[in-house]
């Protein structure tokens, strides 16, 4: 379900069917009612399946459902309000607080340091700050991996076309736009241009955008990002990662992939691998190149993808 579907329910709404605390309480412990924050509610059924970010968004609505003042989301919560991917969640809200703002909500930080631009979009009746300033933020205030994971995406909706076209002038113009943001910071502005400096928008998914820092961590030359190899039939294949130092071929592998190709296509996720596995045989056959895949589970850290590398015989020079 999209987090714009899920209904929030207020506890008024409850006491007005005759659920009062003890049966509201029932509810919650058996999972059909899940607390987003005090007084509102969800359906389990309707939330238990989101994604982080998607979570994410449903919180802040709750939060902008009960403020007293309309809040302007930043940082990862604006991430995930603006449709980018957050690589988790840890249960908290970031809002922007003018110092003459008191106190905090439960489950809230607030970024007095932030607040001095009043510039901010609105997406979906959520008030939060714009993609080039949240991209800084979290660059500022989060791990490299979430950072380098939202530039990424940021820079594949502003200069990215599928299959493969990408638009470097305007990819380095979102760049420059959001290291102006990191000028203004007090803290964290080194690590923020670093993160923003490694973003490249032909990453399709979070898991290639931390690929790509553990390959870099491993001493790999920075790869070549989808890159086309001529198919059978005239068509084109495209491959994650060239290792052209190695010469080699990689590639993520998530199940979320190919639960999303087999639903684009209206096909099952068996057909969508048999598939990939007769198109890895033919890069493999026509370019003489060793060829690894690579999940999740390998991304922990730069010596376990090291690890599943070396089992293909792919290592850094």
């Amino acid at each position: 379900m999209n987090s714009a579907a899920v209904a929030l329910i207020r506890r008024s709404q409850l006491a007005d069917h005759g659920w009062h605390s003890r049966r509201i309480r029932l509810e919650v412990e058996k999972g059909y009612l899940r607390a987003i924050r005090p007084g509102v509610y969800a359906r389990g059924a309707d939330v238990d399946g989101l994604r982080p970010e998607q979570k994410i968004v449903v919180r802040a609505r709750a939060l902008a459902l009960v403020s007293a003042h309309r809040p302007t989301f930043c940082g990862v919560t604006a991430a995930a309000i603006q449709g980018l991917p957050c690589l988790r969640d840890d249960g908290l809200l970031h809002v922007l607080a003018p110092d003459s703002r008191p106190g905090g909500a439960r489950g809230v930080v607030r970024h007095r340091d932030l607040a001095r631009d009043p510039h901010h979009v609105e997406l979906d009746g959520l008030r939060c700050t714009p993609l080039a300033r949240t991209v800084a933020d979290v660059a500022r205030m989060e791990s490299r991996d979430a950072a380098v994971t939202v530039m990424d995406a940021a820079l594949r909706e502003r200069a990215f076309t599928p299959p493969g076209g990408y638009d470097v002038e305007e990819a380095e113009r979102f760049r420059e736009e959001a290291m102006s943001w990191t000028r203004f910071a007090t803290r964290g502005r080194r690590a923020a241009e670093r993160a923003l400096t490694l973003g490249d928008g032909r990453a399709q998914l979070p898991g290639e955008s931390v690929s790509r820092l553990r390959l870099r961590e491993l001493g790999f030359a920075p790869p070549s990002l989808q890159v086309p190899v001529a198919g059978p039939r005239g068509n084109t294949y495209w491959i994650d990662f060239g290792l052209d130092d190695v010469g080699a071929w990689g590639e993520f592998d998530g199940m979320l992939k190919y639960r999303g190709l087999a639903t684009d296509a209206g096909r099952s996720p068996q057909s969508v691998v048999e598939d990939e596995k007769r198109r890895e045989d033919w890069i493999r056959g026509t370019t003489q190149r060793r060829f690894a895949r690579w999940g999740w589970e390998h991304l922990t850290d730069a010596a376990t993808l090291g690890r599943r590398l070396s089992a293909f015989g792919i290592t850094p020079v």
